[in-house]
């Protein structure tokens, strides 16, 4: 935010308008500008009115970074540590170990919840990054306005809102004898009904050996939008098939990380695969009432089917539903010295999974309120509150044969302050608690002595500061996350009636993370950008036998710094550095093994633009670094997931 974008950006700005007016806005003007989200208080707003760390990563910033899929473009951005087990990543953001980060990072599309009611990761390669506008990153937890998962931050993946007509054609090949072909568009009915349609397929044989995947999207939406109303309604189906390799060890990471690892020993068998598939509906209804208020509200459902045979020739057939209600009413009321925001709902959910010889049934209800009061006109405070409640009905053919009701309840509490004298400066200071509930597979798995896992709890606190120059960014924060009960895999925890591993779902002793982040952004000339950013973690135990040790996978240090430079007109180059420190494996609490080395990833673009073709050459892990992307420890021997090699990615696209 608030810097100039260089002449390429606005190049590119200016073919998205050409079939997409709405995203003309997000291409800039010069000197500070304030950029319209919607991440905070469910309605829109501007991150530097807020009292919250938010970053926007534009249209424009996708499209220059070449990037193409959600990882690659979140890798490193706002202190977000990416974890791989070569089937899926997850995203950490406040000091989250791998296994914890995917129930502590709440991830929305349009504002609808990709996690899900299990501990498996949400399925964002489902988002082909044609069908993006914008991603909001609020780092920090926001309990009050998202509830249960809102912990360590929130990722709202904001897709296209096309007004005319006009769409896409990309195709891409590269290394690992990838393929990969999206298609978008758009039909204005009239002035006021629109359809879109979007539809992705990747091919891919990826880096390790029998890990090839094949993934296929399709999505179709109807809007209707006049001054007073607004509708949509969708439907979406999402299909993946990935080969699994194992977990290496650490000779077999040394000698080649692209092996598949041990999947065979004795009668296992070679073929461990995943497959899944996600049918996804939701439709949405707003009506401004008057000049102030709006009402609206909801409706989402989502089914999935997940088979597979794991790499101990376990097989595997899970499916799980969830369907949400969220009406809501909001309203802008204009004073003499500014707007008085408020936000309020209830959050309505009904979620079901099914797996082994287990059956599950979460219900959760909760209602919220938020205020965002003007003082002056430089200074406002928000604060709001959330009480949410849960049942879960488990039954488990060896530990709860006659079922069993759980029933529990979390609330939280916000107070921040905003003060902006100037339209160059802003700081603030925020308090926020969060929660989140056991998801289902997490209750049914838990040592005989304990029924019900009791709600992780949390505070966090945090102080900001942002300067915008016009054409330079300089954004500070500093915080402190409290958490209690926190829920997590005890390998050396008592092993459930009949279970099928060692070790169970907990409550762990408490945990208390410190950090700092720093994010600066230079227009050093009209063709040149720079950019800078570091975070800072300092995660540890702060009760138990573990009381004083640092928190596993989460690295102290992590930072990234780019550069994008105009050749000419139609030529620009994009080149990131993105660095991850040194860190305990994951589940070595107590400290006991090495840790795994520090690392930088360099990756590359070059882009090339004129009319409405665009051509891109990425490539990522330029200096071909060998890596962890995911590893667990024991004191029998670890098991290490190697992160991907060098990775080139050639791409073209049309509009029209």
């Amino acid at each position: 935010m608030g810097t100039q974008p260089s002449k390429i950006a606005l190049l590119l700005g200016a073919c998205l308008a050409g079939s997409f007016p709405a995203l003309a806005e997000s291409s800039g003007t010069p000197g500070p500008v304030d950029e319209t989200i919607t991440v905070i208080g469910r309605t829109e707003n501007t991150p530097i009115n807020i009292a919250a760390n938010v970053n926007v990563i534009d249209a424009a910033a996708i499209e220059l970074s070449g990037a193409t899929n959600l990882t690659e473009l979140l890798r490193g951005q706002s202190g977000i540590q990416v974890s791989d087990s070569n089937s899926g990543a997850v995203f950490a953001m406040r000091g989250f170990s791998a296994s914890q980060a995917v129930n502590n990072t709440l991830i929305l599309i349009d504002g609808r919840r990709l996690n899900n009611i299990d501990i498996a990761a949400p399925s964002i390669s489902a988002i082909g990054l044609n069908q993006v506008e914008r991603i909001e990153i609020l780092s920090g937890s926001a309990g009050v306005l998202y509830g249960d998962q809102a912990v360590g931050g929130v990722i709202n993946i904001i897709t296209k809102a096309p007004k005319d007509n006009g769409g896409s054609l990309q195709l891409s090949g590269g290394s690992f004898d990838t393929f990969e072909a999206k298609a978008e568009g758009s039909v204005a009915i009239n002035d006021n009904w629109r359809l879109y349609g979007a539809a992705n397929h990747l091919k891919s044989d990826n880096y390790r050996d029998h890990n090839a995947s094949k993934t296929s999207s399709v999505l179709g939406r109807l809007q209707y939008d006049d001054e007073v109303q607004q509708f949509l309604a969708e439907a979406s189906h999402y299909d993946n098939h990935r080969e699994l390799a194992a977990a290496l060890n650490d000779d077999q990471l040394k000698q080649n990380p692209r092996q598949m690892g041990d999947l065979k020993q004795g009668d296992l068998f070679i073929d461990a695969y995943l497959h899944e598939m996600t049918t996804a509906a939701r439709t949405g209804y707003q009506r401004q009432l008057n000049e102030a208020w709006a009402l609206g509200a909801d409706l989402n459902y989502s089914d999935t089917l997940t088979t597979g045979l794991s790499t101990w020739n376990t097989s595997r057939r899970d499916t799980r539903s969830l369907l949400e209600f969220k009406p809501k009413a909001v309203a802008n009321i204009k004073t003499d010295i500014g707007e008085l925001k408020l936000v309020t709902g209830l959050d309505l959910s009904r979620g079901e999974a099914t797996f082994s010889n287990r059956s599950n049934v979460q219900k959760l209800a909760s209602a919220y309120l938020q205020a965002t009061v003007p003082l002056t006109e430089s200074f406002s405070y928000v604060v709001g509150g959330r009480y949410a409640e849960v049942t879960d009905e488990l039954v488990d053919a060896s530990a709860y044969p006659n079922g069993i009701d759980l029933d529990q309840d979390a609330h939280a509490f916000e107070l921040g302050l905003n003060y902006r004298p100037s339209q160059q400066h802003r700081f603030y200071l925020r308090a926020d608690d969060n929660f989140r509930f056991a998801k289902v597979d997490e209750q049914a798995y838990t040592p005989e002595s304990i029924q019900g896992l009791k709600p992780q709890t949390g505070r966090s606190y945090e102080a900001g500061w942002d300067l915008l120059l016009e054409r330079n960014t300089l954004r500070l924060s500093a915080y402190r996350l409290d958490l209690e009960d926190e829920i997590v895999f005890d390998p050396s925890a008592e092993t459930p009636a009949g279970g099928s591993f060692p070790g169970a779902n907990v409550n762990a002793d408490a945990s208390r993370r410190y950090g700092v982040s720093a994010d600066w952004d230079w227009q050093a000339t009209q063709d040149l950008l720079l950019g800078l950013e570091y975070n800072y973690i300092d995660a540890e135990f702060t009760e138990g036998a573990n009381e004083g040790k640092a928190l596993s996978w989460v690295a102290k240090n992590t930072g990234r710094g780019y550069v994008s430079y105009d050749v000419y007109e139609h030529l620009q180059l994009f080149a990131e550095a993105v660095y991850t420190g040194e860190r305990y494996m994951e589940g070595d609490n107590a400290n006991q093994g090495d840790k795994l080395d520090a690392y930088t990833l360099a990756n590359i673009a070059i882009n090339y633009s004129r009319d409405a073709w665009l051509a891109s050459l990425r490539v990522d892990n330029l200096l071909d670094k060998e890596y962890v992307s995911s590893g667990y420890f024991s004191t029998w021997g670890s098991g290490y997931y190697p992160g991907t090699g060098r990775a080139l990615r050639l791409t073209a696209s049309y509009r029209f």
